[in-house]
């Protein structure tokens, strides 16, 4: 048995709180003792993070593998050889049936950097197949495509986080850090105790907004309106930074007659803001020497997220507050490893070190360092959602690793459905999620404190989680996995070492070079310096805390404004459906909810699904407190019990995400994707309320294009 303190890090938001384990008797393996030196959260921890090591009890989790018998059709248990040799025989009967683009690969954003190199290289070079993507695409993949288009590179904050205290003005937009990063909270608190000004963009009175100086409550879907809104103001009132426009920015002419395009009166009519709240938000921002503007999943989370994000980066070019010092556009990353999940080759269409799969010279440089002809890598496969709305059709075979999206995905039922059509079905898990009970094969792995292995977390800061403690007997990583599956699809297991530092050599390798360079760091260099910002490109750099300073990431290192101009959501309210549904996240459960379901604590706090209504709305239907509501869509119905309060718009309800089942949000939400993005529109679709009782159930369209 492993003894005293280990330092890693939570393993749940991308925070990646610092903390330490020490091993303990009883049904715990672990326990968390707080860690004071980690600079992000000070020794601090939300709810998620004190009981994270819960879920390492036997009790709770996945500690043999399981297979489904064919002639009673239910999962049992088996041992590892006769598991990893059925999914080889499922994953190679389809390719050799129906060709390599024929299998998938599913990854995860909680997914180590090791592991999601190992399974882009896995999906590429052993499977030959396009067909990978990971449900970080539906966490961040609109502001990753703003900010590419912006900047020239992504990296969800191009600062520390310590920086946010020290600039004058912070517009927070569509992200509530009291209930998804408690421990960041302190940031703003300190922003604000310094003189420094907080705005926050919300349809709800959050905990976060109501700390806020000014709160603007807009109808979701119409954040795009908002930032040209402001950026109108911003030019009307002879607020632009003519200077900056003029030395460090393009395409300012073109985005300049986009939010002259959209006046106030036109703004405060899609969006519902006043236009004395416009005015007020444009002079908070723009009285400081510093401000910056951070999007979360708001207004990202749209069919129109790149566009949206496109515009707030505006606001801050405009008004030079980017490239400067506690200046500068960030998107509040969400998943623990959403960063580096998409950096390293879990995406359709990238390469490790942030490459493009369609640059021949990316191309070229991976497969030599991978060993393989360039030609012989795939090209761009399907992205998320298009993936699995795939399956059962052009592609019959899927492994799944570290994903639930039976719950998290959008029009939830229709990929259960899916999912269940497949010919063949592999999940590797921690815990036998609503996804993992529909696999042919479920191969249970380590989980954070049980393997080494790095995180990038939403600062670009490359982190080193440390074992802590043993396993139980029967579980194998997610390296080994992949190792055991290369030798049974033709004798690669040479390339797929089970050690996580061993892999992460590789990628420093595959990485030299790339927008997210690791060449300089290792293993030894993250636990002497406590993490190392990319990019990074030789032992002796320093690391890049603060992007953008002197140039940014362009052919000609100036920022690019995005010619931009509002349009409505995909789906519109209409007197068959005229409420809008925005979903999000509770402070006591995460994501899914595969683990944190799973700790008593985190469900006596957050018991299960609830409909937020504002009393108006609740009246017309005639219910109370906790009455059960129904929500429907056009894709579906979701009843759970009614939370009635004024801090919600009386047209907008709203419902966490967390839960399967009667109270499943994603039955609702609609698959229509960002052009740029690929992104869902989680944030916005129309539904009506009704009394639960038996009705028919709406129609579920086909997929909207683009």
């Amino acid at each position: 048995m492993r003894t005293g303190l280990t330092p890693t890090h939570c393993p749940y938001c991308a925070l990646q709180c610092g903390m330490n384990l020490r091993p303990a008797d009883g049904p715990d393996a672990a326990e968390v003792v707080e860690r004071p030196d980690f600079p992000v959260n000070r020794g601090a921890l939300c709810g998620k993070g004190r009981t994270a090591p819960a879920v390492l009890a036997r009790a709770v989790r996945l500690t043999e593998p399981l297979v489904r018998d064919p002639a009673t059709g239910r999962l049992g248990p088996a041992g590892w050889d006769e598991a990893l040799d059925r999914v080889a025989e499922g994953l190679r009967g389809v390719r050799e049936r129906h060709g390599a683009d024929a299998v998938g690969v599913f990854g995860g954003g909680g997914l180590t950097n090791e592991k999601a190199y190992a399974l882009g290289k896995f999906a590429r070079v052993v499977l030959g197949t396009s067909q990978i993507d990971y449900n970080g695409r539906f966490c961040m993949s609109s502001a990753a495509a703003a900010h590419q288009r912006a900047f020239g590179l992504d990296r969800g904050l191009p600062f520390p986080l310590e920086d946010v205290p020290k600039s004058g003005c912070v517009i927070l937009v569509g992200s509530n850090l009291a209930e998804t990063m408690p421990p960041a909270l302190r940031y703003l608190t300190e922003l604000r105790a310094a003189g420094g000004r907080l705005i926050v963009v919300d349809p709800r009175r959050t905990r976060t907004a109501e700390q806020a100086d000014l709160h603007l409550a807009p109808r979701p879907g119409t954040d795009l309106a908002l930032a040209l809104g402001l950026l109108h103001l911003v030019v009307a009132e002879g607020r632009v930074d003519e200077e900056f426009v003029a030395a460090r920015t393009t395409g300012w002419a073109g985005a300049r007659a986009a939010a002259m395009a959209h006046w106030p009166a036109l703004v405060e009519r899609i969006t519902g803001v006043p236009t004395p709240r416009l005015r007020e938000a444009v002079a908070l921002f723009c009285a400081p020497d510093s401000a910056m503007v951070l999007t979360a999943r708001g207004p990202e989370q749209q069919a129109k997220g790149t566009d949206t994000v496109g515009a707030w980066i505006n606001l801050c070019l405009a008004t030079g507050r980017a490239g400067r010092p506690y200046s500068g556009y960030g998107c509040l990353t969400g998943q623990g490893n959403g960063q580096g999940g998409r950096e390293h080759g879990q995406k359709a269409d990238q390469l490790p070190g942030y490459r493009k799969l369609t640059d021949p010279a990316a191309r070229a440089h991976v497969a030599g360092v991978w060993g393989v002809d360039p030609d012989a890598l795939p090209g761009p496969g399907r992205s998320a959602y298009e993936l699995l709305d795939a399956l059962g059709g052009e592609v019959g075979a899927l492994l799944l690793a570290g994903s639930n999206p039976v719950v998290s995905a959008p029009r939830a039922a229709h990929v259960e459905g899916r999912l269940r059509s497949l010919d063949f079905l592999a999940v590797a898990d921690v815990v036998l999620s609503e996804t993992a009970a529909l696999a042919d094969v479920v191969l249970p792995v380590t989980q954070w404190a049980e393997e080494t292995g790095t995180t990038t977390n939403l600062e670009g800061r490359v982190l080193l989680r440390r074992r802590a403690v043993d396993p139980p007997e029967g579980v194998r990583s997610d390296l080994a996995v992949l190792h055991g599956l290369a030798a049974r699809l033709g004798g690669w297991e040479k390339g797929f070492p089970t050690d996580p530092e061993e892999v992460f050599e590789e990628l420093r390798r595959a990485s030299a070079g790339g927008p997210a360079d690791y060449a300089g760091i290792g293993y030894r260099r993250i636990a002497e310096e406590g993490g190392v910002f990319w990019p990074c490109p030789a032992p002796d750099h320093p690391g890049t805390p603060r992007l953008f300073l002197d140039r940014f990431a362009t052919p000609d290192g100036r920022a690019r404004f995005a010619d931009v101009t509002h349009r409505p959501a995909a789906e519109e309210t209409d007197a068959a459906y005229p409420v809008v549904l925005t979903t999000g996240r509770v402070v006591a459960q995460y994501q899914s909810g595969a683990q944190t379901r799973r700790v008593p604590e985190l469900n006596a706090a957050a018991p299960g699904p609830f409909v937020e209504l504002h009393p108006r709305l609740a009246a017309g239907l005639g219910v109370a407190e906790g009455d059960p509501v129904a929500v429907v869509s056009r894709r579906g119905r979701a009843v759970a019990p009614a939370r009635i309060t004024d801090a919600i718009r009386p047209d907008t309800v709203f419902m966490p995400f967390h839960w399967p089942g009667e109270g499943r949000a994603n039955t609702l939400t609609n698959p229509a994707l960002d052009p740029v993005s690929r992104m869902p529109e989680f944030k916005t679709c129309a539904v009506r309320l009704e009394l639960p009782g038996p009705g028919p159930t709406p129609r579920d369209p086909a997929p909207p294009a683009g």
